[in-house]
């Protein structure tokens, strides 16, 4: 309910409460909100309650497009391509595994590996010619 209230808002909330009604009616007023708040709580427990029992097996079927609006809250569309098209596997080419220089992934295909470079031309020394190359 109040995800979007950080740590420093509430902090301004209690000192500003501190302010307007006094350290003597502070304490006063905080229980009065837990108590009311207690309240909503068990009024909207309730009224969930009657209407699962009203609805019966009907209910489960109007709660499940809900609870997938709310697994779209989270959406994320890197997540949901990588999931379509690799299944969940979320490191589809191996690439993780690659550290420090080594060109070996983690899935164990020597894909990426190339040969070891060639040593470089001494002064005077021309390339070799390539057969293929004309």
């Amino acid at each position: 309910m109040f995800d979007s209230v950080g740590w420093g808002e509430i902090l301004v909330l209690i000192i500003a409460g501190l302010f307007i009604l006094g350290p003597e009616r502070l304490p006063e007023a905080a229980s009065w909100l837990a108590k009311s708040l207690r309240k909503v709580r068990e009024f909207a427990n309730g009224a969930k309650e009657q209407l699962r029992e009203e609805m019966g097996p009907e209910f489960d079927q109007l709660r499940k497009p809900l609870e997938d609006l709310r697994g779209l809250r989270n959406f994320d569309p890197k997540r949901v391509v990588t999931q379509h098209l690799f299944d969940g596997d979320t490191d589809p080419l191996g690439l993780k595994g690659i550290t420090n220089g080594s060109s070996t992934p983690s899935n164990g295909y020597a894909g990426g590996q190339t040969q070891p470079a060639p040593e470089p031309l001494k002064p005077g020394e021309r390339p070799p010619i390539d057969p293929d190359a004309t």
